[in-house]
């Protein structure tokens, strides 16, 4: 595929692609997998449905003329076996920067391979570090301290800069945001509070659970006082701060209150091979399909090029707008975070 940007509808250049390897996670968290939906009786993907790391890396190679990172997600990407192959094929055979979503509990095994195999960047999610609210959050039989000793593993491994994502949801964790911007405050990782989000249709969402981010920071700067930065680039999600005594910095993602899809520049990849233009999307494009079915590098690079080129997305402006109506969603845990 031409070097050349690759531009949708609204002139938005393509710069990330996110890759869902697996809808499975050992997590249960209120706002992506609630128990009760996603219970024992849940139909995952076969393993025959998910795309190869054959496939994966092929269509990572396509696209890698436009894409500045593919990160690696799920579901718990950490639950595919032996990912760190994949990270390596990807590695060696594109020229993009790798990162990896992860809930950390299985860092103190597959950190270190990682590092090996070419991972450059690492997110751990963290809502909570209060053992009964992270509980109440996560429903697994992991504890805080589980994610904590993964994040130390994965510093061991040479991941010096961690991002720490908490989603902050009113009503039921509202009261970590201080003690999670404490504990990570002079750490060297870099602390992240997102919006909750209206994904899928499963999660109760309701727009009295959203904490601002204007109150977020106002909650902080009371306690640490923080200063804005500039964005690293006009397509990052996250407004940044840095603490007035040094400590370090923190972004903040405003998904909701002041949604950023003018600067959009990601395409999703699910697991078994659809591709989406938001995270918000009902239906997908399928390239599971013409990969299986023997599409050459140049048909394959054709529909690529077309699911960009004719993007319109620009979900949360509209829903801002009250320009949508309801719709059938797909879930997190299926198409990536």
């Amino acid at each position: 595929m031409s070097s050349s940007p690759l531009l949708d509808t609204l002139g938005r250049p393509l710069g990330d692609l996110r890759v869902s390897v697996t809808d499975r996670c050992n997590f249960r968290c209120r706002y992506c997998m609630p128990r009760e939906r996603f219970g024992k009786e849940h139909a995952f993907l076969p393993r025959a449905e998910l795309l190869t790391f054959e496939e994966l890396s092929r269509v990572v190679g396509l696209l890698q003329g436009s894409l500045r990172k593919v990160r690696l997600t799920g579901g718990e990407p950490l639950l595919r076996k032996d990912l760190a192959e994949l990270v390596r094929m990807l590695a060696e055979s594109s020229r993009v920067s790798l990162a990896l979503t992860t809930n950390g509990v299985l860092l103190p095994q597959f950190a270190e391979p990682l590092a090996r195999a070419g991972l450059a960047r690492l997110t751990v999610s963290l809502d909570a570090l209060d053992p009964a609210v992270f509980a109440a959050i996560t429903d697994a039989g992991y504890s805080v301290a589980d994610v904590l000793s993964g994040i130390d593993a994965a510093a061991d491994a040479g991941f010096k800069r961690l991002k720490i994502n908490c989603v902050v949801r009113r009503g039921l964790n509202e009261s970590e945001i201080v003690p999670l911007a404490r504990h990570f405050h002079g750490s060297g990782h870099v602390l992240r509070f997102i919006e909750y989000m209206d994904v899928g249709s499963t999660n109760g969402w309701r727009p009295e659970h959203v904490v601002s981010a204007a109150e977020i920071v106002e909650r902080i700067d009371r306690e640490l006082p923080l200063e804005p930065l500039e964005r690293s680039q006009p397509s990052d999600v996250a407004a940044r701060y840095r603490y007035r005594d040094g400590g370090g910095e923190l972004g903040v993602i405003a998904s909701m209150t002041k949604p950023f899809c003018g600067d959009c520049s990601r395409l999703r990849l699910s697991a078994d091979g659809q591709l989406f233009t938001c995270l918000f999307a009902a239906v997908g494009t399928d390239l599971r399909g013409p990969l299986r079915a023997g599409a050459s590098d140049e048909e394959l690079a054709r529909i690529l090029r077309q699911v960009w080129e004719s993007r319109t997305d620009r979900y949360s402006e509209q829903r801002n707008e009250q320009l949508l109506r309801p719709k059938r969603k797909l879930e997190m845990s299926y198409i990536g975070g």
